[in-house]
């Protein structure tokens, strides 16, 4: 046992912050029993907030069309062979009835970089979904726009914004995409988010090429300056139609470990289970829960969509991940102790539930 760790990890669970060498040193000495006390220990702090809660988002992929190229994804706009779609926002509505009708109130609509949807196309639909849902929050997952672009669909009534800075050190960002993408762009877009109020998710891959200890430990450390209300992290899983085909897919034990010490970062953050831990281990949701996260996103898309993004190889688009089969979701939540709840799920009121529990 090195005591050490067990001492950093102390440091963390009572501050909630570690310097960068602290973070990587974590990161590089996981072992199950530090994991196993990280998590017991991530696991008492949601649950101080939380209860035994587990929110449900409703996944709606309204497009696989992208203009970037990102080397790593499925839907990267370079890639030929992949069979492209767009849903009408008419299709997208018609999801969204069907979801709230199986309890969901948050709809996470998730897309690549299209330029169909334009400003005045997203603000109508977002207008039109708050006018027939009034209780449901709307989250967008669209990409980089423009401060006035976020503005506008925030102003329609959209409340949450998905915007993954993938790598907090600029060398490895610039690694992982074409010339034209921009670190400084992407960091700079979540800027905009957070000053225009939306509640903001960042989040990156685990286990992603050219990835070190040391870039894991710069994104810990972006994770608790910036403070966002929603992260996204799973592990890196290839594609077959990019230059990273041959690479092995990222560690569910180590993605999990990392889902502990974000909690224990920002006790009251929104925290999901990915599809992609779900993908690389058929306990992933259920270890994900059990190692701090509070989120689940089951897919409300349609069915003939489903299959065509696919951001990874052997992307999980049935059984529990299709939003039909919630009984079976909420059975596999109960059997680990945690229920299922209907609620948007909103962190600021769970921020103010913790100032009060404090105080």
């Amino acid at each position: 046992m090195n005591n050490s760790l067990f001492t950093i990890a102390d440091k963390l669970i009572k501050n909630h912050s570690l310097t960068p060498d602290e973070y990587e040193q974590l990161v590089s000495g996981y072992s199950k029993g530090l994991a196993n006390y990280l998590s017991a220990n991530a696991v008492k702090v949601r649950k101080n907030i939380y209860s035994n809660q587990v929110f449900i988002r409703g996944l709606i992929e309204i497009s696989n069309i992208c203009k970037n190229n990102c080397f790593y994804c499925g839907i990267r706009g370079g890639n030929h062979y992949c069979q492209r779609y767009r849903l009408t926002p008419k299709e997208i509505m018609q999801c969204c009835v069907e979801g709230y009708e199986l309890g969901f109130r948050t709809f996470v609509l998730q897309g690549g970089e299209d330029g169909f949807y334009t400003d005045e196309m997203l603000c109508h639909l977002i207008s039109n979904i708050k006018k027939v849902f009034p209780d449901c929050a709307v989250t967008l997952s669209l990409g980089e726009r423009s401060k006035e672009s976020y503005r506008k669909l925030f102003d329609a009534g959209a409340d949450r914004y998905l915007l993954r800075h993938e790598a907090a050190d600029k060398e490895l960002y610039e690694k992982l995409h074409p010339t034209g993408m921009s670190f400084e762009n992407r960091m700079n877009c979540l800027k905009n988010l957070k000053d225009i109020g939306f509640q903001t998710g960042c989040g990156f891959m685990v286990g992603a090429p050219y990835q070190t200890a040391r870039h894991i430990a710069k994104d810990l450390k972006f994770i608790e300056e910036f403070k966002p209300d929603m992260c996204g992290i799973g592990p890196f899983i290839p594609h077959r139609d990019t230059i990273y085909a041959k690479e092995n897919a990222g560690s569910a034990d180590l993605t999990c470990y990392l889902l502990s010490i974000i909690r224990l970062i920002h006790p009251n953050i929104l925290l999901p289970a990915t599809t992609a831990l779900g993908t690389v281990s058929d306990d992933g949701r259920e270890r994900g829960i059990l190692s701090g996260a509070n989120v689940v996103m089951p897919n409300l898309s349609p069915e003939s969509a489903r299959k065509k993004y696919e951001l990874y190889n052997n992307k999980l688009n049935t059984g529990v991940e299709n939003a039909f089969h919630i009984a079976e979701l909420k059975k596999r939540m109960e059997n680990i102790g945690y229920e299922v709840v209907v609620a948007r799920g909103d962190v600021a009121r769970m921020r103010n539930a913790e100032c009060g529990m404090k105080g």
